[in-house]
């Protein structure tokens, strides 16, 4: 029903999440393909054979199980990788039972995305939220989005992924739609990282969209470059 829900909003054509966006519309297109990488962690060894209905939205949207790093041990390194890469801007982004539950992961799986062209990012990035909500159906404990270094625990992933499936129903029918692009933005971006002069965003190109940057207040004013 999910998988039919994100065919009929448009997520296997090229399609702008921004149609209406001006400033979209006058991007330069970008070179650049990127793609996701997702970091599921498990309770034990099935966590590497999803179920025949979850590998199927993994084929359809042409996502692919890395079998090279995936593993059916624990990852020493899970509980730091996700210490530094919580979500701290939304409020509770995670819980207590979170951390607990990659602390006492048995397996890790990795799941990777095809090289995403700009105007198909966001559609992209749709299908990727709609992989992480059917992994925890089938038994995922925690997730991670590698390309921007995000997680979430799973109440806020599965949060977002019903603002996208919500996001895309239109008085027209089903739409990719701005709604269902930002869902994406706020599970894959980070927001914001400080450097010494500016603040800025990671992960905006995995939904079409420039780096955002802004200036910190502590920084001194003159050209960027100096």
């Amino acid at each position: 029903m999910r998988r039919h829900l994100l065919k009929a909003a448009g997520l296997f054509v090229a399609s702008r999440a921004f149609a209406g966006d001006q400033q979209g519309a006058n991007m330069q297109p970008s070179s650049v393909k990127p793609r996701h990488v997702l970091c599921f962690l498990g309770k034990d060894e099935s966590l590497l054979h999803p179920p025949k209905a979850v590998a199927k939205t993994i084929a359809d949207f042409s996502f692919e199980i890395d079998r090279t790093y995936s593993q059916g041990k624990p990852d020493p390194r899970m509980e730091r990788s996700f210490g530094v890469c919580w979500d701290r801007v939304f409020p509770k982004a995670w819980s207590a039972s979170d951390e607990a539950a990659v602390a006492n992961h048995k397996s890790v799986l990795y799941v990777r995305s095809p090289p995403m062209a700009q105007q198909k990012t966001a559609a992209g990035s749709a299908a990727a939220l709609q992989i992480v909500d059917e992994m925890f159906d089938a038994g995922a404990i925690a997730a991670k989005g590698e390309s921007a270094g995000v997680a979430h625990g799973v109440a806020r992933w599965r949060s977002l992924a019903e603002q996208a499936r919500n996001g895309a129903k239109t008085e027209q029918g089903l739409r990719m739609t701005p709604a269902v692009a930002k869902a994406c933005r706020l599970a894959f971006a980070k927001r914001p990282l400080a450097g010494d002069r500016y603040f800025e965003s990671v992960g905006y190109h995995l939904v079409g969209l420039p780096t955002s940057m802004s200036r910190s207040r502590a920084a001194p004013i003159g050209p960027p470059w100096r």
